[in-house]
């Protein structure tokens, strides 16, 4: 589609207390850090932050919001874009090789796949972050509803950009994929 823009994002460093969080872990344990420790050392290398990006024109209600010709009715996403006159849309993932990890540690070591599915989703979110300091919102969240994200991937096409494909259940692969809308003030 034109006017996709698609980047590589450096990822920051990453946040060990917010792997432990997404993992369950309500304080840290000596055998939780090494395990974290194995999962860091084991992944070295592996994440690669994509993203595809795609500005649009934005107007909105106190109940939905008009993304260019796509309407979107969500009290959330009104309130995230307004005052903005243009909102980005944009998918972003850290690739398939922790999802490959995952499904293998989920028949040889539960806690290890638990730790790097926590691991992955500490990444993918360092990666919106990282792309985008100001808030965001995706379907799913709140009042938005889940099937925006067949709407969002027709306008982006991550699967030609970044490949990331979308699921009959809406969901993405690779797993550790988003979506997402943030409102640009002028």
């Amino acid at each position: 589609m034109n006017g996709v823009e698609t980047v590589r994002v450096p990822l920051p460093r990453v946040d060990r207390r917010e792997v432990l969080r997404y993992a369950g872990c309500r304080r840290s344990t000596p055998d939780m850090e090494a395990l974290l420790t194995d999962c860091l050392q084991e992944t070295d290398g592996l994440f690669t932050g994509q993203v595809c990006a795609l500005t649009l024109p934005v107007t909105g209600t106190e109940e939905g919001v008009w993304l260019g010709t796509l309407y979107v009715p969500s009290r959330l996403l009104a309130e995230t874009v307004a005052g903005c006159s243009r909102a980005m849309v944009f998918a972003a993932t850290v690739g398939h090789p922790i999802d490959r990890l995952i499904a293998r540690y989920s028949r040889l070591s539960p806690a290890r796949a638990v730790m790097l599915q926590a691991l992955g989703t500490e990444r993918v979110e360092a990666l919106c972050d990282t792309f985008c300091a100001t808030r965001r919102v995706s379907p799913g969240y709140g009042d938005i509803p889940l099937s925006l994200q067949a709407d969002l991937f027709a306008l982006l096409e991550p699967h030609r950009h970044i490949g990331v494909t979308l699921q009959q259940s809406l969901l993405m692969t690779p797993t550790k994929s988003v979506t997402a809308v943030t409102g640009i003030k002028d």
